[in-house]
């Protein structure tokens, strides 16, 4: 499970060389909208080579790519360029729907051949709000491809699509499209069974707003948060490990249930509690284990 997935411009030297020590659970190193025209080739060139360097590190973070977007000229350059390399996945933006991921997962089968890699290991996190149509069809990703790890979401391509004046509130929460937008990825993703990510908090010198934000974000389901700065890690780290009387509590649960098997409620800490609540203390649990390996 992924808390953390910080961004990282591709043709950044200095920032790639702090990526493996920043604690991210995933670096994405970004060939789409912090590179410009002239430097792609140099970032596939450079996102290759610290891929390969940074696979040799015995304990890393996973590595994705965030290509450009499929309706422009440059994403099959981009995996041209790094899955040589064996990139962890691929971070599609401002998918239009499924088949965009379908399209996407059959380029990648073509291109693990070539590399020499295992059939299927490379996968996919879709950004599936940056467009409006996107947003309409949403239940396509559902069966999109079987190398879909992740959904996340985007506000700022997509207030700028609707041509919205702002995206947030004063008090820095979401307007009401962004919402939407936001809640209809973290449903599409349990859908899918697939983890939830939460957009990126752009103001990365508000500390305490992004600990209220991820903090929502973890208590509404979403499993793991994008982040933009090193120092934002540390925190949605944090908020995205269960704590240990969310373990505690889940634990009582797990055996509760399986002591009485045949039991549809049972009473636990004055409250009563039945299998919805079981099924929610076993994802706990398996994110506890996954944030411990």
């Amino acid at each position: 499970m992924m808390r953390s997935l910080l961004f990282i411009p591709a043709d950044d030297e200095r920032k790639l060389a702090k990526g493996a020590s920043s604690g991210a659970d995933a670096l994405i190193l970004d060939l789409e909208d912090a590179v410009s025209l002239a430097r792609k080739p140099a970032a596939r060139t450079a996102a290759a080579e610290y891929i390969t360097a940074t696979r040799a590190i015995e304990t890393r973070p996973r590595l994705y790519v965030r290509i450009n977007a499929l309706d422009t000229p440059h994403w099959e350059a981009d995996l041209a360029g790094v899955m040589g390399s064996q990139p962890d996945g691929i971070l599609l933006p401002k998918a239009r729907s499924g088949e965009d991921v379908h399209t996407l997962s059959i380029a990648l089968h073509h291109a693990e051949e070539r590399a020499g890699a295992p059939k299927g290991a490379t996968r996919i996190i879709a950004l599936v709000t940056e467009v409006p149509i996107s947003l309409l069809r949403l239940d396509t990703y559902i069966d999109a491809s079987t190398r879909i790890e992740g959904l996340t979401w985007g506000a700022e391509d997509l207030s700028g699509a609707i041509g919205a004046a702002t995206n947030r509130e004063p008090d820095g929460r979401w307007t009401s499209p962004y919402q939407l937008a936001r809640n209809l990825c973290l449903f599409t993703a349990a859908a899918a069974n697939v983890q939830p990510i939460d957009t990126v908090f752009v103001d990365f010198r508000d500390g305490d707003g992004l600990r209220r934000e991820a903090a929502e974000a973890a208590r509404d389901g979403f499993t793991g948060k994008m982040a933009i700065h090193p120092n934002q890690v540390g925190v949605i780290n944090e908020l995205f490990t269960p704590r240990p009387e969310e373990i505690a509590v889940s634990e009582e649960i797990v055996k509760a249930f399986a002591d009485d098997p045949q039991t549809g409620v049972i009473g636990i800490r004055g409250q009563m509690i039945d299998r919805a609540h079981l099924v929610r203390a076993e994802r706990i649990l398996a994110r506890a284990r996954s944030v411990r390996g």
